[in-house]
């Protein structure tokens, strides 16, 4: 499927794809989120190439995941950090899920490399559901339906 249908596609999970489809870019999310903001430590962290990573760090810019911020230190020329934005962070439900899976079925030599934990209690945390309520649901109660404006649409 070309870049264009994808931007047109009625699926939302679909467009999500064109920006946060990619491994590598869902490593630099997972970066990002552990703190990292320096193209040289996203480069260290995950091995990427430095092309690669300019390419989906541009991706991420102009999706407003992401936002690049010029620093610089005493003495030398300006570098550009880059910074989740407020969009960027409600990524991190998506990585969350992604990792709570992981855990769940890919988990390799033990326990995992990190933890979702609340930041006010502490408490470990699992990624859920929740109705309109706030009562969580159970996955098994979960179905994807067409939207009331897209039936007939192809998903």
């Amino acid at each position: 499927m070309t870049r264009r249908a994808l931007q047109d596609s009625h699926c939302s999970i679909q467009r999500s794809l064109e920006v946060i489809g990619d491994p590598w870019t869902v490593l630099i999310l997972r970066e990002a989120f552990l703190g990292t903001t320096r193209f040289s430590d996203f480069v260290a962290a995950i091995g990427i190439s430095t092309d690669l990573l300019t390419d989906r760090l541009a991706v991420l810019v102009e999706a407003g995941v992401m936002e690049k911020r010029p620093y610089s230190e005493p003495g030398k020329r300006t570098r550009y950090g880059y910074l989740l934005t407020p969009t960027g962070m409600e990524l991190r439900v998506v990585l969350g899920a992604l990792q709570q899976w992981g855990d769940a079925h890919r988990l390799s030599g033990g326990s995992p490399s990190m933890e979702r934990r609340s930041r006010t209690t502490g408490q470990r945390l699992e990624v859920a559901f929740v109705d309109e309520s706030g009562q969580a649901v159970a996955l098994g109660d979960v179905e994807f339906v067409p939207s009331a404006g897209q039936r007939g649409v192809q998903v």
